[in-house]
C-alpha cells in the first residue's frame, strides 16, 4: 500500500503535484478535458486542507526544447474554468522566475509550471533538473498514472528529494481498481482483449492466462490467433512471426483451463476506406478481403461468456471502431460489458471512446485514464511512477 494524500498534513505547504494534463488540442484549445477534470479532486482536496498547490505536466512530444505549440496555457486557462480561480501559468518549469512564484504563493492558491519536456532533463530523469523541481514545493504528490510508466524526473528522482511521496485520489482509485483485479478479483474473470497487433499484447496475454478464466480476444490481433489454429483469413491483419507464439499461448490456456474465445464471424470489406463490410463465417474469409470488426455471431458469444463473469477487464477496440462501417462490434461489446452483473475495469483511449460512444460510461466499474501504464500494470511490471511513491 502506498502512502495517500489523505495521510498527509497539508496545512501551510506547498504540493508538487505531478499531474497527466496531457490533453488533446484543436486550433489551440482543448478538445477533450477529461484528464483536466479527472486531477480537480485532488486539487480541490489539497487546497480545502490549508495547503498551495505547485502542479506539473508535460504535453505532447516537444523533445526538449521549447515548442509555442506545446505551450501549457490552454490547459491553465481551462484549469481556471474548472476550478473557478485563476490558474496562472509560469513562464518554465525551473529557473528564479519560477521559484520566486512558487515560494510567493498564498494558502489556497494554484500555479502551474510550463511543459515539462520542454527540458530534455525531464526525460532523461536528470537528478539536478529533479532537485530544482523538488525546490519549488514542501511535499510531492503524484496523480498521473498514466504516466506512471515513464522514469522520468518529475515521477522518479524527484522523490529522492522531496518526502514524503503520496498518491493523489486519482492514482489511488487506479491502483486500487487495477490490484482489485490482478490480487484478488472475484471471479470468474474475464478478460477482453481487441486492438490491432498480438506483439503489444503477447506479454499481457501471457501474463493475464496465470491469473483469468476465460479470454476473450478481439481486433485484428485475433487473426494471429486464428492463423495459429490453421485458419485462411484473406488479407486481414496477421503477424507471420507471432504465430508460433500465438499458437503457445492457446496451449497455455488448454493447459490451465482458461476458456479462450475467439470470433467465429468477422465483418469483411475490401479495405479500411470500403463504405460498407459484410458479415461472413471466420471458414469463408475471401482472398481478397480482410476482417475490420467482429461478427454479430461473435458479438452474442462474447456478450454470453461475459454473462458470467463477475469481474471484466478490457482493453482495445474489437475493429477499425474509428470507421463508422466497422465500429458496430466494439460498441455491442461496450453494452455487453456494462450489461454484465461483474465488477468492469477498462483502459486505453478507443476503450474508452467506445464506451463513450456507446453511452454507457457510467455503467462501468472504473474507467482508466492511462493507456501504456495500464497495460503495463496489468502484465505484472513494476512501474517507476509508483516504485517511487512512500509506502503507508
Amino acid at each position: 500500500m502506498k502512502l495517500s494524500i489523505e495521510k498527509l498534513d497539508l496545512g501551510g505547504r506547498r504540493v508538487f503535484l505531478r499531474a497527466d494534463l496531457n490533453a488533446p488540442l484543436e486550433q489551440g484549445a482543448i478538445s477533450d478535458d477529461t484528464r483536466l477534470r479527472g486531477v480537480v479532486p485532488t486539487i480541490r482536496y489539497a487546497l480545502e486542507h490549508g495547503a498551495s498547490v505547485v502542479l506539473a505536466s508535460h504535453l505532447g512530444r516537444p523533445k526538449g526544447a521549447t515548442e509555442p505549440k506545446y505551450s501549457l496555457k490552454p490547459v491553465a486557462e481551462r484549469l481556471s474554468a474548472l476550478l473557478a480561480m485563476e490558474v496562472p501559468l509560469a513562464p518554465d518549469c525551473v529557473g528564479p522566475e519560477t521559484e520566486a512564484l512558487a515560494h510567493g504563493l498564498a494558502v489556497g492558491q494554484v500555479l502551474l509550471l510550463e511543459n515539462l519536456r520542454f527540458h530534455p532533463e525531464e526525460e532523461a530523469n536528470d537528478d539536478g533538473f529533479a532537485q530544482r523541481l523538488a525546490a519549488l514545493a514542501d511535499v510531492y504528490v503524484n496523480d498521473a498514472f498514466a504516466a506512471a510508466h515513464r522514469a522520468h524526473a518529475s515521477i522518479a528522482a524527484i522523490t529522492r528529494y522531496l518526502k514524503p511521496a503520496a498518491a493523489g485520489l486519482l492514482m489511488q482509485r487506479e491502483l486500487s481498481a487495477l490490484t482489485r483485479i490482478l490480487e484478488a478479483p472475484e471471479r470468474p474473470l474475464t478478460a477482453v482483449l481487441g486492438g490491432a497487433k498480438v506483439s503489444d499484447k503477447i506479454a499481457l496475454v501471457e501474463h493475464l492466462l496465470s491469473r483469468v478464466d476465460a479470454l476473450l480476444i478481439g481486433g485484428g490481433m485475433a487473426f494471429t490467433f486464428l492463423r495459429a489454429l490453421g485458419h485462411g483469413v484473406g488479407k486481414s491483419l496477421v503477424e507471420p512471426d507471432r504465430i508460433d507464439t500465438a499458437r503457445a499461448a492457446l496451449e497455455t490456456a488448454r493447459r490451465r483451463g482458461v476458456q479462450v474465445v475467439l470470433p467465429v464471424d468477422a465483418v469483411v470489406a475490401a479495405g479500411l476506406d470500403s463504405p460498407s463490410g459484410r458479415a461472413v463465417s471466420i471458414r469463408e474469409i475471401p482472398a481478397n478481403q480482410m476482417g475490420l470488426d467482429l461478427g454479430p455471431l461473435s458479438v452474442d458469444r462474447f456478450a454470453a461468456t461475459l454473462k458470467g463473469a463477475k469481474t471484466i477487464v478490457w482493453n482495445g477496440p474489437m475493429g477499425v471502431f474509428e470507421k463508422a462501417p466497422f465500429a458496430a462490434g466494439t460498441v455491442a461489446l461496450a453494452r455487453a460489458v456494462a450489461d454484465a452483473s461483474a465488477f468492469s475495469v477498462i483502459g486505453g483511449g478507443d476503450t474508452v471512446a467506445a464506451v463513450n460512444q456507446a453511452g454507457v460510461a457510467e455503467r462501468i466499474g472504473y474507467i482508466s485514464t492511462a493507456g501504456g501504464a495500464f497495460l503495463e500494470f496489468l502484465e505484472g511490471r513494476a512501474l517507476p511512477g509508483v516504485e517511487a511513491l512512500t509506502e503507508a
